[in-house]
């Protein structure tokens, strides 16, 4: 896809003359040798592992009768180091591919250890406990090894271990004591291993638990007062990472785009909550401004280079223009006219889409200008 969309870009660079024919066929060659990121013999490779540890884990959680306690335990012990010592093999030899599937292998080995030997020696235990084990491990594997794909399923254990923490201690915050805040260790520990092991799309799980962390412990432990207050940090962490002259726009052009996406998010989920929890027509309407107002400052400030931000914008938008109708509509006009005022405030908000695409597709002088 990306192959695709740059030689579409440097034919028609070289048609306005922006560059000769010989330059766009060493750029494309410098992107054949580096390959994309896509392979599906990657992915194939991938689904294999994922199936086979599937199996794998079934077959534990049968139990066999028949086969003795210690030669059960010494045989998944076995495994996993069959996994790893395969993984170091394939590595030697530049198998990176079959050395990603073996360390899932060997991961997923370590999690069916644990629930065996828990069920065989009736071990006392909860599933947080036994999830943050497996997320510690797989984690120093994925360092040892520099491995993307454990690093990928650390992400994913991650999540998982935060939704084992309800099931082991419930939902109110008191009850998981110190545990309660590992979320920001772990989000630290996933954004350090995507960094070290170059898997730069895992560093999305770590986003993904600092968000779920966040609500839990903060808008739904505490309610729309500190939801507001989520909300108001966030933003400010926005502008500052997005104006044109923040001291911390060469912070943003290191974390990436997905830095202010995940910030708006928090920003626009805090305001949208404590929007939701109001009574009053005033605070409703109130909070309604601040999101349009949020909405057009972040396609203004980040929507250029960052389509994610500005996706969420265009919806945040659309959808906010849609809740206050529905709020104040019902009372005035009836059903229909509230179709009737959507059906309008799309067509605006279209035409306020095209008009923003045409001044992105600009050139930088005349949108400075």
């Amino acid at each position: 896809m990306y192959r695709g969309r740059l030689k579409r870009d440097l034919d028609d660079w070289v048609k306005r003359g922006l560059i000769d024919a010989g330059t766009a066929a060493r750029l494309l060659d410098d992107v054949d040798r580096r390959g994309s990121g896509f392979s599906i013999g990657s992915i194939l490779s991938m689904f294999a592992a994922v199936l086979i540890a599937a199996s794998l884990l079934m077959l534990i959680a049968a139990n066999w009768e028949l086969i003795p306690r210690l030669i059960k335990v010494a045989g998944i012990i076995g495994l996993i180091w069959i996994f790893h010592l395969a993984a170091l093999l394939a590595r030697s030899r530049g198998a990176d591919r079959m050395a990603a599937a073996s360390l899932v292998l060997g991961s997923a080995a370590f999690g069916g250890a644990i629930a065996l030997i828990g069920q065989l020696y009736h071990l006392s235990g909860d599933t947080f406990s036994a999830m943050f084990l497996w997320f510690s491990v797989t984690a120093v594997s994925a360092a040892l090894f520099r491995s993307g794909a454990l690093t990928v399923v650390t992400g994913v254990l991650a999540l998982v271990t935060f939704g084992g923490g309800f099931d082991s201690f419930g939902w109110d915050v008191g009850s998981h004591g110190l545990w309660a805040w590992w979320p920001p260790f772990g989000a630290a520990l996933i954004f350090g291993l995507s960094r070290w092991t170059a898997a730069n799309r895992a560093k999305h799980f770590g986003y993904m638990l600092l968000l779920a962390w966040i609500w839990w412990m903060v808008i739904l432990e505490r309610g729309e007062l500190y939801a507001l207050v989520v909300a108001v940090v966030a933003t400010l962490l926005f502008l500052s990472l997005t104006l044109p002259r923040s001291p911390l726009v060469d912070l943003h052009r290191r974390l990436g785009a997905s830095a202010s996406f995940y910030t708006l998010i928090i920003a626009m989920s805090g305001f949208a909550y404590a929007q939701g929890s109001a009574v009053d027509a005033v605070s409703i309407a109130v909070l309604g401004i601040i999101i349009l107002a949020l909405s057009i400052a972040a396609i203004a400030l980040d929507g250029r280079d960052n389509g994610a931000v500005r996706l969420l914008a265009y919806g945040a938008f659309a959808a906010e223009i849609l809740y206050l109708s529905y709020e104040t509509i019902d009372s005035i006009l009836g059903t229909s006219a509230f179709f009737l005022l959507s059906g309008l405030v799309v067509a605006v908000l279209a035409f306020v889409v095209i008009r923003l695409e045409k001044r992105f597709s600009r050139p930088a002088a005349e949108v400075k200008s």
